[in-house]
């Protein structure tokens, strides 16, 4: 069973793209998809949304997932989040086998 996460980021004035950026410029990204379990971890830019920046995060189960939510890096995300200002809205789906 697996995990996926779609995860919006919204900010003002080019926010979200930024906070993306750096994610990918400070190595989080390139850490976060060589955790264990992880599946895939990519940003999209909604075409008609250009405040908006979209997170597809997905795990092979919820205890690979669980683990990165207690990793340092959640801490990093965190800051780089409130860095930039911006807003979540989160989506969860459970793909059953």
């Amino acid at each position: 069973m697996s995990f996926t996460i779609n995860i919006y980021y919204t900010g003002e004035n080019g926010a979200a793209k930024k906070f993306a950026e750096e994610m990918v410029e400070k190595g989080v990204v390139e850490r976060v998809r060589a955790e264990k379990g992880n599946l895939k971890y990519e940003y999209f830019f909604p075409m008609d949304d250009k405040e908006t920046v979209l997170l597809i995060d997905r795990w092979e189960n919820e205890e690979a997932l669980n683990e990165h939510h207690k990793s340092p890096m959640m801490k990093e995300i965190a800051e780089l989040r409130d860095k930039y200002h911006l807003h979540m809205r989160v989506e969860q789906f459970v793909e059953k086998k």
